[in-house]
């Protein structure tokens, strides 16, 4: 029995049938092609030919049907394009009225380019040269959802608010507390899969290949995890990686923390009486009242300077933080970020690292760089070992904040809150932290959640700038 046909012997559409629109089977094509490369990587001759007529139909580069090309690339050669990635997948009007069947075929061109250069990473080794290009599409992935790259990966590629709004001129706002959890975290573990697949320490020990490789999260983990494997060469490219990363990751907190040290003016405090105090507008309204309109002069009586000095109290900002496997990225972020209120005036920063055993590492609070090279990424966890060496360091309780930052998976769970809640009620500000991860990706023991909610100390968990908002209320 044959299928009832729908079109005349004339081609054309039957009555009441809606006639086919070319620029959606157009835009079909490219879509179904990036659905067939992202399951299959051997190509499909029909949807390969269909979809490079298209492209070059359209006038787009027929390079962008080219695996091995990367974004970079083909905006070198096309330098027009790199406006179009710009927010290239932020949404844009709803309406149907509104549609441009033509650009969204050029728009499903180069979404599928960035998204296949991005989730299609194939298998075997990966060279160091591949690792960057990999890197530099997933940047253009990060801008084409109008955030900044490396911001959904790690934080490094822009300063805090970058990509809050969207970059495309498509005059929306992408919702980046929906898309950093779920984007996010996807994108750092296709880095961290491609950063296993490599031969680090081959690449580490050859200069040339060193100097291909961007610094991440992924690829700083690794570091830590083999530096007691590394020597020679190799051992100072890998220092030399750990130093880039640290040094961008500093600079993109420090913004967040550079305010921290504005507290309220001291009114109590006399105006100290120097020129560059004087505040004119003032001392001009406050002798109006003086103005000679016959000699067309101001008689001044009185100066008045303004208020400089601002309420400094000393206070001491303990951080401890799980050194186990899982919390490198906390790790990297909380070592910087402590090493940024170091170089606060008056803020007196501990640092202590714990597994199983746990390590002051103070003396080095001020370089972030030095203190990672000391930890020792692994292992289980016991927090009573830190709280050991954290407790003494409370003098003054109303004057201290303690951060504690960890899963909570703890060996002995029932000692170490004891000794928290002790913490808490001695006066001192207790902060447990469950994720300062990049991503705002984290998983905190239910168990410790539950009670800390019940102590009024609720777990922080998400992005790094939950914690800085903290500290600085805290401190200023």
């Amino acid at each position: 029995m044959t299928e009832p046909t729908t079109e005349r012997t004339t081609g054309s559409p039957a009555p009441g049938t809606p006639e086919a629109d070319p620029l959606e089977n157009r835009r079909q094509v490219m879509y179904w092609r990036l659905l067939a490369r992202l399951f299959d990587p051997e190509e499909q001759a029909a949807l390969e030919s269909a979809s490079l007529a298209v492209v070059e139909d359209i006038g787009l580069p027929s390079a962008l049907l080219d695996p091995q090309a990367s974004v970079d690339s083909i905006v070198q050669r096309h330098p027009a394009l790199a406006a179009e990635f710009d927010g290239l997948m932020t949404p844009g009007p709803d309406s149907d009225e509104a549609r441009d069947r033509a650009a969204e075929v050029r728009r499903a061109a180069l979404v599928s380019k960035v998204l296949l250069n991005v989730f299609a990473t194939g298998s075997g080794t990966v060279t160091a040269a591949q690792l960057a290009r990999w890197q530099s599409d997933a940047g253009w992935l990060e801008r084409a959802l109008g955030c900044g790259p490396g911001e959904l990966r790690g934080g490094r590629g822009a300063a805090p608010g970058a990509g809050a709004t969207g970059t495309g001129g498509r005059g929306t706002t992408p919702d980046l507390g929906r898309l950093i959890p779920e984007i996010g975290p996807e994108l750092g573990a296709i880095e961290a899969g491609l950063v296993k697949r490599m031969r680090l320490r081959e690449v580490l020990a050859d200069p040339g290949l060193a100097a291909q490789l961007t610094p991440s999260m992924s690829l700083i983990e690794q570091l830590l995890r083999d530096k007691d494997n590394l020597s020679g060469v190799a051992l100072a490219n890998a220092k030399s990686l750990i130093r880039r990363f640290v040094d961008e990751v500093a600079e993109v907190l420090r913004t967040q923390v550079e305010k921290a040290t504005v507290g309220a003016l001291d009114r109590s405090v006399p105006p100290k009486r120097v020129f560059r105090n004087l505040d004119l507008d003032r001392t001009i309204w406050k002798n109006l009242t003086n103005w000679s309109p016959e000699e067309e002069r101001l008689y001044v009586d009185r100066l008045y300077y303004r208020h400089t000095v601002r309420r400094t109290t000393p206070q001491r900002l303990i951080v401890v933080v799980d050194q186990s496997g899982s919390m490198v990225d906390s790790m990297v972020n909380c070592t910087t970020l402590a090493s940024i209120f170091a170089g606060l005036p008056k803020v007196d920063v501990h640092l202590v690292a714990y597994d199983t055993q746990a390590l002051d590492l103070t003396p080095w609070v001020h370089d972030p760089f030095e203190t990672l090279l000391r930890t020792n990424l692994g292992g289980g966890t016991d927090g009573t070992v830190a709280m050991a060496l954290a407790q003494p360091k409370i003098a003054e309780p109303r004057n201290t904040v303690v951060v504690w930052i960890s899963d909570f998976y703890e060996w002995r769970a029932e000692p170490l809150f004891e000794s928290m809640v002790a913490v808490h009620r001695s006066g001192a500000r207790f902060i447990p932290v469950g994720s300062v991860t990049s991503s705002g990706r984290g998983s905190v023991n239910p168990w410790f959640r539950e009670r800390f909610k019940d102590l009024g100390t609720p777990v922080l968990s998400g992005h790094i700038r939950k914690l800085v908002h903290e500290l600085k209320t805290f401190l200023t």
